[in-house]
C-alpha cells in the first residue's frame, strides 16, 4: 500500500510561494527585498523565508544578501544560452541511458502519462497545465536516466528555464510541435533505441531553445 505523502513544510512552502512570485514577474529580475517584507507578503515568519531564500539561492534565483536582503537575479540571453546547452547534453545523456535500461511498461508509465496530459491541455488550450506537464516529463525523464549527478544538476538549472518560460508562455505559438517531439523520445526509449531518444531529445531542445531566445530577443524581455 502507498505510504500517504507526507505535508509540506512550511519553508518549502515558502520557496514555492516566493519562486512562483518570481516566476510570474511579480518579483523582478534585479529588484531589492528585505526578509522581513517577503515575510509579511507570505503571512509567515521570517525563520521559514529565510529559509527558503537559502534554498533559491542555491537555483540561482536569487542572491542572498547580508542585512541587505535579498536581490532577484537578472539573466541575459548569454545566461540562457548557456544553460539550454547545459540542458541539452546531460537530458539527451539522460533519455539515451533510459533507452539502455530496459524499462518496462510500468516504469515508462508516468512519462507516458505526462505526454498524455500535455496532449490534452493542448486540446484545452491551457498553456498553463501545459507547462506543469512539460515539467513533469523532462523531471521524470532525468530521472529514469538514473544518473544522479546528472539530476542534481539539472534540477539546479532548470528553474532558470522555467522562468524564462513563464515569461513567454503566452506570447508563443502553441507547442504542439514540442508534443511531438516528446512523443518520439517516448516511443525511442521504449524501443530501447539509445541513439534514436538522444539525437530526437537533443533536436527538441535546440528547437526549444531557438524558439524561447527568437522571443526573449523580440520582446527584449531579457538583458542582452
Amino acid at each position: 500500500m502507498l505510504e500517504a505523502p507526507k505535508p509540506k513544510t512550511i519553508t518549502t512552502q515558502a520557496m514555492e510561494q516566493i519562486r512562483q512570485l518570481i516566476f510570474d514577474g511579480e518579483l523582478a529580475a534585479g529588484s531589492d527585498h528585505l526578509e522581513s517584507e517577503l515575510a509579511d507578503r507570505l503571512g509567515m515568519s521570517r525563520t521559514p523565508v529565510r529559509e527558503a531564500t537559502l534554498m533559491l539561492a542555491q537555483q540561482g534565483l536569487l542572491e542572498v544578501r547580508p542585512r541587505k536582503g535579498v536581490r532577484i537575479t537578472t539573466l541575459s540571453l548569454k545566461d540562457m544560452e548557456e544553460i539550454y546547452s547545459v540542458l541539452t547534453e546531460l537530458e539527451s545523456l539522460a533519455a539515451e541511458e533510459a533507452a539502455q535500461a530496459g524499462l518496462s511498461d510500468e516504469d515508462l508509465c508516468e512519462l507516458k502519462q505526462s505526454i498524455e496530459a500535455m496532449e490534452e491541455a493542448l486540446g484545452n488550450e491551457d498553456r498553463e497545465a501545459w507547462a506543469i506537464a512539460d515539467d513533469a516529463f523532462h523531471e521524470e525523464l532525468v530521472r529514469l536516466g538514473g544518473n544522479s549527478r546528472v539530476q542534481s544538476i539539472v534540477s539546479m538549472m532548470s528553474n532558470q528555464v522555467r522562468r524564462a518560460r513563464a515569461m513567454t508562455l503566452y506570447i508563443r505559438p502553441l507547442p504542439l510541435k514540442s508534443n511531438e517531439d516528446h512523443r518520439a523520445v517516448f516511443d525511442a526509449i521504449k524501443n530501447g533505441n539509445a541513439a534514436e531518444a538522444r539525437e530526437r531529445h537533443r533536436s527538441h531542445r535546440q528547437d526549444a531553445r531557438e524558439v524561447l531566445i527568437d522571443l526573449l530577443k523580440k520582446h527584449k524581455l531579457f538583458q542582452l
